[in-house]
């Protein structure tokens, strides 16, 4: 059995690598696990230094990283450079506030002394996507690192070889060679480690049926999980708002990663007043946007990432035109080799087509009418998901009454799209997951908070 990287521009075969067996899997566990026991004995001042010597091997490394991002996973060079020195950022901001993040915390009781210490767990099973192939891991093993923690990394098959590049990243920048492993393994595979004593937390970044599934597993041995899962975005553009603006943050979000994002901009609900104005804004800015080789051009979209999840999407459009939505750009599969897909455009969107139910994860937006702003609220919340959604309107202090007290999110931006950020914790609620990464709050997801009483 391998995992084949398959350039999604081309079609081509990159790469192909052999999977481990159940032995050869738990092995590696094991290994990981006995290294935890000496990096958790080191000071957070030696585990600042080794984040950024990440940070730097990442930035002089950064062409190199990105041509293989947009080779195994399609996205544009630009897009893949900027998702490397996010990586470094994350590394580095982990490396000024983590000490701080986990300093022990006094509290007042009967006793000579009492506090809240906080621990590392152990090794951590980190189950990652290809979507942000260097990102989604780093914005989890900077802090889990910096807290003490080692982690085993079980990428998406069609990114290994990211993930083998990231493993020799944090060996080159000075971790121990066992800090960090890679793990080709099978789903039935997976499961027998999750259930091993190596392993004390697993982290997911996937859908929401991936999400389940591993959640199960996990609570069946009593093991700490965070999940970050899919979406279904909503963005309030209100009768105030300023349409230029909003037509420019809800397209370049729903494009970015050629609209493989889970906090893209998905669902477009207008105000009637202005919906007119909106959707042509909307129009014109999409119809300018191109897509092609990443290595043949300098193209706004990359192809998608698999055939799979192109013909999902066309799907999804197709059923959502049957359904009463309007296809006013875009839709079609074109000719050629790779899986390529054009930005589209859908108006119109009713209530109970793929388009509003389901998360389209692609190049596609989809425009829903609401008469006003209680109604755009009533639909932006009529989701199974909750991880962000943006408001866009002048008055400030309105986009931050919905923003903090109507939307049902993890994550509410008024006047700009939704992103991730290290210094502001990420997550969503319901389908969308549960647990948050970045900031102090990912930190301290994968960490033993003890009572230490002393009398």
């Amino acid at each position: 059995m391998v995992y084949v990287s398959i350039n999604p521009a081309t079609a081509e075969v990159l790469a192909e690598y052999p999977v481990l067996s159940q032995e050869e899997a738990l092995a590696l566990v094991r290994r990981v696990h006995e290294c935890h026991q000496t990096w958790r004995t080191t000071d957070f001042s030696q585990r600042a230094q080794l984040l950024n010597n990440a940070a730097k091997k990442l930035r002089e490394n950064k062409e190199e990283f990105g041509r293989l991002m947009s080779e195994e996973m399609g996205k544009p060079l630009a897009e893949s450079a900027g998702e490397v020195e996010k990586c470094a950022w994350v590394c580095e901001y982990y490396a000024e506030q983590g000490a701080q993040f986990l300093e022990s915390q006094p509290v007042p009781t009967e006793a000579g002394r009492s506090y809240v210490s906080f621990r590392p767990l152990g090794t951590v099973l980190a189950i990652m996507p290809w979507n942000f192939p260097f990102w989604q891991v780093f914005r989890f093993a900077a802090p889990a690192m910096m807290a003490g923690n080692t982690f085993v990394l079980k990428h998406a098959p069609n990114v290994t070889g990211c993930a083998e590049a990231i493993e020799s990243l944090f060996r080159d920048a000075g971790f121990p060679a066992d800090s960090c492993r890679v793990l080709r393994a099978e789903n039935e595979v997976v499961a027998q480690v999750i259930a091993d004593d190596a392993i004390q937390a697993v982290t997911l970044t996937g859908s929401t049926r991936a999400g389940r599934a591993v959640a199960g597993l996990a609570g069946q041995a009593l093991k700490k999980v965070v999940l970050e899962l899919g979406g279904n975005d909503p963005y309030l553009v209100l009768e105030d708002a300023n349409l230029a603006l909003a037509a420019e943050k809800c397209v370049a979000s729903r494009l970015i990663n050629g609209g493989q994002s889970c906090i893209a901009a998905k669902r477009l609900i207008v105000v009637d007043a202005v919906r007119e104005a909106f959707e042509k804004r909307v129009r014109d800015l999409m119809a300018t946007k191109t897509f092609g080789n990443p290595f043949a051009g300098s193209f706004d979209l990359g192809p998608m990432a698999r055939r799979d999840l192109r013909d999902e999407l066309h799907r999804q459009v197709r059923e959502s035109v049957a359904g009463g939505a309007k296809l006013e750009l875009g839709g079609e599969i074109p000719p050629g080799n790779g899986y390529f897909y054009p930005p589209t455009l859908l108006t119109e969107v009713p209530t109970t087509v793929p388009a509003f139910r389901e998360e389209l994860f692609g190049p596609v937006a989809a425009i829903v009418p609401a008469r006003d702003e209680a109604e755009a609220i009533r639909l932006a919340n009529d989701s199974c998901f909750g991880l962000g959604g943006a408001i866009f309107t002048r008055d400030i202090e309105r986009g931050n009454r919905i923003a903090e007290k109507e939307l049902r999110a993890g994550a509410c931006f008024v006047n700009d799209f939704v992103r991730s950020d290290p210094r502001l914790p990420f997550g969503g609620i319901r389908d969308s997951g549960y647990g948050r990464e970045l900031s102090i709050f990912g930190i301290r997801e994968f960490v033993n908070v003890k009572t230490v009483y002393v009398k």
